[in-house]
């Protein structure tokens, strides 16, 4: 019950009626007891996102296996070496934000729960407000400066769009998500440096309670460095708090004595071999002993004390005093502390350097894991980056689920994980399949509900005009105008009509079909065709069919930064043409194999006229200019120089890979019943999944890519081949074909 006076009733009564804030001593006396200590910023909410999206599984990546273990032959693999059940583990691209929500609120709850729930949750989240995430992509000799994805700029950039109270907005609400998740004896360890640190551990506090504080672990990331006038940064935090510290799953370990340690510490020397010398006088609890008529409380018994004497590992000083003889045991080590400086940040020469500009070294994760998992649990990173966390897990025998909103961050991951996959293979040792998994045409269905922001009573009206307002938004980010009258078109753009796809399903040949009909009846050349996704395989020959017809048709990716309006203000948005993909398929007998014969994209990054006219005399700029890589330079008489560096259609790919046997494997998704919200029941969504049985990638260490894939038996006399490719900003595209062998 509320302890206010009539006259403080009154006056909160009247700052409300006059739309004034309520003055700061109402919120304790409102709010008594609720919280002692509370962090507060602009913006700050309970509210916890709680949708359900399913999950579409996307690609299902086994390197086979060269022999099917054993033990686990029939039961978990295939004939051919490939996982046919049990866990696997779970690369996810999407906001967080939705797939904590749907990990907690859907159905892969119970299945994460049956592998005795997440464990541990590392993370290493964005926190520098002026961080750049461009990222060097190799070509050639040369490096082009990529820039991220809307989707990126967005959501680390812009999450410091009202500094940071946007960013602890943003965590707050994904560390409650996270907590909910964890199980009982589970612990988070949240990385970050001194942009946020000091916040990010009261944010901690309130969510897992300051209770369940473990540790602030300090780790020494860098060297000297001389960029500042002042102190130079070279530590992060790292910040360890447990779901419930009184049930806290820990294994104790002991770091390497260093040579500086063991200069200050075992200074002694007993015939070569190196001893601390130990008090056996200690205060507190112990046996009281006479030693040469003098009382001293000793921290062993009488028994163990004469077993030391008699081991001879006792001396004593010059006034008779026991001393212990503590021997350098280099096997043991030193205990956990919190102050971390054995662990070097990735080097530009060491091998595990993927050039990511978040990238944490492989050693501190192997510490963190060790200490708080054991093998077989769940480990799961939710700003996976470039897939430290699920390369260690996977070495050390944890399940994983990371996800990234990085296109580029998933890439990076899935040519990680394979050569880890393929590096354990080699060393005879077992490893898990992986899914690529993504919330997809579901996530845009929400997006298009989030950004509507309607009231529950406004259900049915949003109903009616949903595909309308949706069209309305598209047309909007494209920077088209609308049009009526027409069947499949609905906006015209520069002399060229917009036929816009739908939101929830894969654009189809029908569709484009009616679009070419109709351009026939208008007497309309020049056509935009704008997707989500398309139907496999509908690329390039209906192209090539609607230009023998006089017909322009260009095919345009809808990205997904369309339903975010900061994005479209700022004109961000950018369509990029569909790429396509040519290959041939080799068939001998009932062999088969394949062979990539051409890619094309068409994309832009950088303006060329903008960029001649920026440049300083003996600079250079690398652009992307309509799908070829170029670059600019000026010399020291301002004379501009262009030079392409993509010399061949290859220069674009940086992996592809192969399912010889594509429409084997549906994708199954758990969706509520109808009848009962509560309950989920399997459906097929129509489409397959692609089983990666080939791949060929570019790695540091192997720049050229194979163009041919190996050979494989077959067992039927007809099959569908998926072919993938993913090129070198991360972006993927896939082709089928059916062949008769």
């Amino acid at each position: 019950m509320l302890n206010l006076t009539e006259n403080e009733k009154r006056d909160i009564v009247r700052y409300i009626e006059e739309g004034k804030e309520l003055p700061e001593k109402y919120r304790f006396l409102l709010f008594e007891g609720k919280k002692q200590v509370e962090l507060l910023w602009n913006g700050k909410s309970d509210e916890v996102t709680n949708v359900v999206l399913p999950f579409q599984t996307i690609e299902h990546v086994d390197e086979p296996r060269s022999e099917v273990p054993k033990e686990l032959q029939l039961s978990i693999f295939d004939e051919s070496g490939r996982q046919q059940k049990g866990w696997t583990n779970k690369l996810i691209w999407g906001d967080n934000k939705h797939i904590l929500s749907s990990l907690k609120h859907g159905p892969m709850r119970e299945e994460i729960e049956k592998q005795g729930g997440i464990k541990l949750i590392y993370i290493d989240p964005p926190f520098d407000v002026g961080a750049d995430f461009t990222m060097d992509v190799q070509i050639g000799d040369q490096s082009l400066e990529k820039e991220p994805g809307v989707l990126e700029q967005l959501a680390y950039r812009d999450t410091w769009g009202l500094g940071q109270d946007s960013y602890l907005s943003m965590i707050y609400e994904r560390l409650i998500l996270m907590r909910d998740l964890l199980a009982d004896d589970g612990s988070i360890y949240v990385h970050c440096d001194h942009h946020i640190d000091n916040r990010m551990r009261g944010v901690l506090e309130e969510v897992f309670d300051s209770d369940n504080f473990v540790s602030h672990i300090i780790w020494k990331r860098t060297g000297a460095r001389s960029q500042s006038k002042f102190i130079n940064p070279v530590t992060d935090s790292i910040f360890f708090f447990s779901k419930n510290k009184d049930n806290l799953l820990w294994n104790s370990y002991r770091t390497e004595y260093s040579e500086d340690y063991i200069k200050k510490y075992y200074r002694n020397n007993d015939n070569g071999r190196l001893y601390q010398d130990t008090s056996l006088i200690a205060p507190g609890k112990g046996y009281d002993f006479n030693w040469k008529g003098v009382v001293k409380r000793w921290r062993h018994t009488k028994e163990k004390f004469e077993e030391l004497e008699s081991n001879k590992l006792l001396h004593y000083t010059s006034k008779g005093v026991a001393r212990l003889k503590r021997y350098l045991d280099e096997s043991e080590g030193i205990l956990p502390q919190s102050l971390w400086l054995d662990i070097s940040n990735v080097n530009s020469q060491s091998n595990e350097r993927l050039d990511y500009p978040t990238q944490k070294p492989e050693n501190l994760l192997k510490r963190i894991i060790k200490a708080s998992s054991n093998e077989g649990d769940i480990v799961a990173d939710f700003f996976v980056g470039s897939g430290t966390t699920s390369a260690v897990a996977e070495k050390l025998n944890r399940k994983w689920i990371v996800s990234d909103i990085g296109k580029f961050s998933i890439h990076t991951t899935r040519k990680r994980m394979l050569a880890v996959q393929r590096a354990m293979k080699e060393e005879g040792k077992d490893y898990r399949a992986f899914e690529i998994l993504n919330l997809g045409k579901y996530q845009a269905q929400h997006f298009v509900k989030e950004y509507e922001n309607l009231r529950e009573e406004d259900a049915a009206k949003k109903s009616l005009n949903k595909d309308k307002q949706f069209i309305g938004l598209i047309l909007n980010a494209y920077n088209s105008e609308p049009v009526d009258g027409f069947k499949t078109f609905h906006g015209k753009k520069a002399g060229r009509m917009v036929s816009v796809g739908p939101v929830n399903f894969p654009l189809s040949r029908k569709h484009v079909e009616e679009v070419i009909s109709e351009c026939l009846q208008n007497k309309i050349s020049k056509v935009d065709v704008l997707g989500f996704e398309y139907e496999m395989g509908l690329f390039p020959t209906i192209q090539d069919e609607a230009k023998k017809q006089g017909i322009d048709l260009a095919y345009k990716q809808i990205p997904p930064e369309v339903f975010d309006k900061r994005a479209v203000t700022k004109g961000e948005v950018q369509f990029h043409d569909v790429a396509y993909i040519e290959f041939t398929p080799i068939i001998k007998g009932n062999t088969l194999a394949v062979k990539l014969t051409d890619f094309n994209v068409s994309y832009q990054q950088g303006q060329l006229q903008q960029t001649e006219e920026s440049l300083k005399n003996k600079q250079s700029k690398i652009i992307v200019d309509h799908g070829q890589i170029v670059k600019v330079s000026k010399d020291a008489n301002g004379i501009i120089s262009q030079e392409q560096l993509t010399k061949q259609w290859t220069d674009w790919i940086d992996y592809w890979s192969v399912d010889f046997d594509f429409e084997s494997k549906q994708e199954i998704i758990r969706v509520p019943k109808e009848n009962n919200p509560d309950e989920f029941e399997q459906k097929w969504t129509g489409d397959f999944v692609f089983e990666n049985e080939w791949q060929s990638f570019r790695t540091k260490d192997q720049a050229s890519l194979e163009l041919t894939t190996s050979t494989k038996e077959m067992s039927k006399n007809e099959t569908t081949i998926a072919v993938k490719v993913v090129d070198i900003f991360g972006n993927d595209t896939m082709k089928i074909m059916k062949v008769k062998l």
